[in-house]
């Protein structure tokens, strides 16, 4: 069976990285608490009093809108039923209807929204309130010239919140298309293109900047609650980042080849899903307090295996899409899970971050297999030697505590997407040794930071304090603690004549035959004996 490394670099066709699906949420700022509520009804409106009862007329007026519109343009209305997929109601209409650039068809739902409720406080005071309402939303299923299949979901009630679904790939198959350049579609995603450095190219040319525009175009197109006037005054939506899906797809030459990767990253790598390791994955701290479910998840439905990692709200996901290609999916579900703002111009940190966390994945998964280092290296490794500037390099030699330990601390940071610094490294290096920190000093530390990078195990940015493994030693930290783990030190240990066994180990015994024949030559040559 080929080796994950051989199967990425020699048997892809096409690889390529894209935004896909997003989830976005849309929002009036001035209209999220009471009191901004209040001056929208009294002061910009010029009502008397911020009466609940002009809520009800807006709310009115809006459905009549709605209605009026798909009259007016032959739009079909549906009433989704409870708990019928309604993804599935719109690729059927879709299919039936074959519009381009328009409204498919418009979705009724009732469904649970954050709303204003007023109550009566006084002759002519009323006090408003947000609480969770059963109520009705429209979902405007699109075809939009540039972004294809999408839907903007509309709440009936004020602060008016909407949801707004795209996908990248979409966009990108939009764009190739009036630039005339073939593709072949894999489900949302790619199986061929002629031209994969200009599909590449596209790819990363999608920007919040395409986003807004789709939102100012349909917000003309469509009827809403506000008016015009309205959202000159500043009562606009504005985005936010709900959900965020970023891939990696590599195409296979032939399927046997993604069933190959699998079953060699399902035997390889299943403790992903290890607080330590996902801590680092996506370089958060996790404690015994950490909300959430941590886990490596291998799924077989049918034939078709997929790897799910899960951190907080955020997880990747690895499968085998439509027997042909590798997707390789992290999805972002709350921002604030990486300490940063859901707001849609943040849409370039989280694209950046979910596709070095894709990166990381695909490295370890390659570097876990082909971790093997030559002879020439381990004894560089393990003698003083001299840098091509002259610097001396220190030992690290195999088998000493202090270097076994430095090993294997550096293999939980594989997954590390910031790098690590002093401090994260010598707590490990000292829980390990078995010793309190303070008997680990930062010094030591230094020292052998320094070793590991003049070894080129380890590099460090310029102007930072963050270090960062080189692929180069992410093999000799993974292949010399398993050697250490899995046979230098249980091999040792059995050989050891004072150690004490249940019952006769097969490699004692073996080496207790070699040296009573060792003996029996000494005493029949007559030479002494080796104490």
């Amino acid at each position: 069976m080929k080796t994950i490394a051989d199967l990425l670099k020699n048997h892809v066709t096409l690889d390529v990285e894209c935004i896909d699906r997003m989830y976005l949420n849309g929002y009036i700022a001035k209209l999220q608490t009471p009191q901004g509520l209040n001056y929208f009804l009294s002061n910009h409106r010029g009502n008397p009093v911020a009466s609940p009862a002009l809520l009800n007329r807006m709310t009115k007026d809006f459905v009549k809108g709605v209605e009026q519109f798909a009259q007016d343009n032959d739009i079909p209305i549906v009433q989704f039923e409870k708990r019928q997929r309604k993804d599935d109601v719109a690729n059927n209409l879709r299919a039936e209807r074959g519009v381009r650039d328009g409204v498919v068809f418009i979705g009724v739902a009732q469904e649970k929204a954050q709303a204003f409720k007023g109550r009566k406080i006084g002759p002519y005071d009323f006090d408003f309130s947000r609480q969770s309402v059963f109520i009705k939303h429209y979902y405007f299923y699109i075809d939009d010239a540039d972004f294809g299949p999408g839907f903007i979901k509309i709440c009936t009630y004020a602060p008016y919140p909407m949801r707004i679904c795209l996908n990248g790939h979409e966009w990108v198959k939009r764009q190739l298309s009036q630039h005339g350049i073939h593709f072949q579609s894999l489900d949302n995603g790619f199986l061929s293109c002629d031209e994969p450095v200009a599909l590449q190219a596209q790819c990363d040319q999608l920007a919040a900047d395409h986003i807004e525009g789709f939102l100012q175009k349909w917000i003309r197109l469509l009827p809403f609650p506000l008016t015009e006037l309205d959202r000159s005054a500043g009562y606009r939506h504005e985005l936010s980042i709900w959900q965020l899906e970023v891939s990696k797809t590599q195409v296979f030459s032939q399927p046997l080849r993604g069933r190959e990767f699998f079953e060699n990253v399902i035997r390889e790598n299943i403790d992903l899903g290890r607080p330590d390791r996902v801590q680092l994955l996506f370089d958060r701290k996790i404690r015994k307090t950490t909300p959430g479910r941590f886990a490596t998840r291998v799924i077989t439905s049918g034939v078709h295996p997929s790897i799910h990692i899960q951190y907080k709200h955020c997880h990747i996901k690895q499968y085998f899409k439509e027997n042909r290609a590798l997707r390789t999916e992290t999805t972002i579900q709350n921002a604030a899970d990486f300490g940063i703002g859901k707001r849609l111009v943040n849409l370039p940190y989280l694209q950046q971050l979910s596709t070095n966390i894709n990166h990381r994945l695909l490295e370890v998964e390659r570097a876990s297999e082909d971790c093997m280092i030559t002879g020439d290296s381990v004894e560089r490794l393990t003698q003083v030697t001299e840098t091509d500037s002259g610097q001396r390099s220190p030992a690290l030699k195999l088998g000493d505590p202090r270097v076994m330990a430095l090993y294997a601390s550096l293999t939980l940071f594989l997954h590390s997407v910031d790098g690590f610094c002093n401090k994260q490294l010598r707590a490990h290096v000292a829980d390990l040794l078995g010793v309190e920190e303070q008997q680990y000093t930062p010094r030591q530390m230094t020292y052998d930071l320094r070793r590991l990078r003049l070894k080129g195990i380890v590099y460090r940015r310029g102007g930072s304090t963050k270090y960062f493994l080189t692929t180069y030693g992410i093999k000799v930290a993974m292949y010399l603690t398993r050697l250490h783990a899995h046979i230098l030190r249980p091999g040792l240990h059995v050989m050891d004549p004072k150690a004490e066994f249940s019952f006769p180990h097969r490699l004692a015994q073996a080496f207790n035959k070699v040296n009573l024949e060792v003996d029996k030559i000494f005493n029949r040559e007559h030479l002494p004996g080796a104490a």
